[in-house]
């Protein structure tokens, strides 16, 4: 079984390769946006859109082109692959997976990938890695990266530079280890099992709220683009890294435990998008109760609901594991003793009584329960139809972009 799995690291470049670095991800980014400015006119005009190869052909003149010679001095597959990543932006459009491609800005995801595998380097005994037009460059060895390199994306985050090394390597066909279990997805509890363990929530935004605050205040009073404003900026980068380095890795952690110990797992398939919508309204139709919905908002979001379970699914396919996603409807008010279901059933948020039967639990406990009671019965309707086998994972979902 082929196994696609990213290794990162943090970089370790010299004052021209920082240089470099800029310059190349600048001219990634001046290359998207010249290309999208592109397909809009040919849109406003009624002209067809241009395809990848269309694009190339285009970005061999600009490199030639003496207003953009600059662009010659730059690896030609990250360019590239600048122009791949705004074909597929529009795919993703027109199948409504996403929004419209927008326009790329300076300091916000500065990244460039270099797809092709033969110019790269990797010597892990030196902890260095070979890029073109770059070189050799030092980075933070902290673990050992397995498989065949088959691309290499350099990006920039909170001041500081990373490499996320792609590979690709046979893996024998894991057997799924443990059994199943449901879980419930909350505030005050992150995560609840049907067995009872219960997972607390970091709120790792909550924690730097305060301090955050204070320097989002302190760069507001300084004046835009001067140096004191490119510190107190540098600050406020440095602590949203935290917020998001700490809440990585307890997802990681907390996903790669479950995973671990159980062959599946059902959990509700939750539509965050949708959950986390403003509820302000408009002028004529004002919404209500708009500050706790806001405050509800920023405590789902500071949970990262999403990634947990984009976690959770790469890594149970890794080893021989199902994610099922159940419906959530009425699974805090369905009693898992008699099955009466029913909004007086959950009286208070954290306690669950059965006005039928009298049965009492936690209230995540009991959703959780439920959960995977859904979770079965949905794994008993999805069947193959030729021998009435649960389907194995596709190689698509045995394929994860994050290691454990």
């Amino acid at each position: 079984m082929q196994r696609l799995q990213a290794f990162k690291f943090e970089l370790k470049p010299n004052g021209d390769q920082a240089r470099d670095l800029r310059r190349f991800a600048g001219s990634c980014r001046f290359v998207y946006n010249r290309a999208l400015a592109l397909q809009q006119e040919r849109y406003a005009t009624g002209e067809k859109k241009l395809g990848y190869f269309g694009l190339s052909k285009l970005l061999t003149e600009w490199r030639n082109s003496t207003e953009t010679a600059w662009l010659a001095d730059v690896p030609v597959h990250p360019l590239r692959q600048s122009l791949k990543d705004l074909d597929q932006a529009y795919a993703n459009f027109f199948a409504k997976r996403a929004d419209a491609p927008r326009f790329k800005k300076k300091g916000q995801s500065d990244s460039f990938r270099y797809s092709d595998s033969e110019k790269i380097k990797l010597d892990q005994a030196n902890s260095r890695i070979f890029l073109p037009k770059l070189g050799w460059l030092r980075y933070r060895n902290s673990r050992e990266v397995l498989g065949v390199v088959k691309n290499v994306t350099v990006s920039q985050s909170g001041g500081k530079w990373f490499v996320s090394i792609q590979t690709e390597r046979e893996v024998e066909r894991p057997i799924p280890q443990g059994g199943a279990v449901g879980i419930d997805m909350g505030i005050v509890r992150f995560a609840t099992l049907s067995d009872g363990t219960v997972y607390a929530p970091l709120n790792s935004f909550k924690r730097h709220e305060t301090r955050l605050r204070k320097a989002q205040q302190a760069l507001s009073r300084k004046v835009k683009f001067s140096n004191n404003w490119k510190k107190a900026k540098a600050r406020v980068q440095r602590i949203h890294s935290r917020i998001r380095n700490a809440r990585r890795d307890f997802l990681h952690k907390t996903s790669t435990a479950i995973s671990k110990n159980h062959a599946m797992v059902c959990i509700e398939d939750l539509q965050v998008g949708n959950m986390t919508k403003s509820a302000a309204g408009t002028i004529a139709q004002p919404g209500r109760n708009v500050r706790g919905k806001a405050g509800l908002n920023k405590s789902i979001l500071d949970q990262g609901w999403f990634e947990f379970r984009r976690q959770l699914d790469y890594k149970l396919a890794w080893r021989g594991g199902w994610l099922i996603a159940v419906p959530p409807q009425n699974t805090s008010r369905t009693c898992p003793c008699c099955g009466h279901v029913s909004a007086d059933n959950r009286q208070t948020q954290d306690r669950f009584e059965c006005v039928e039967c009298g049965f009492e639990e936690n209230a995540d406990v009991v959703g959780a329960i439920n959960v995977l009671r859904a979770g079965h019965a949905r794994l008993a309707c999805e069947v193959s139809p030729a021998g009435g086998q649960q389907q194995e994972p596709t190689e698509a979902t045995q394929s994860g972009s994050m290691s454990d």
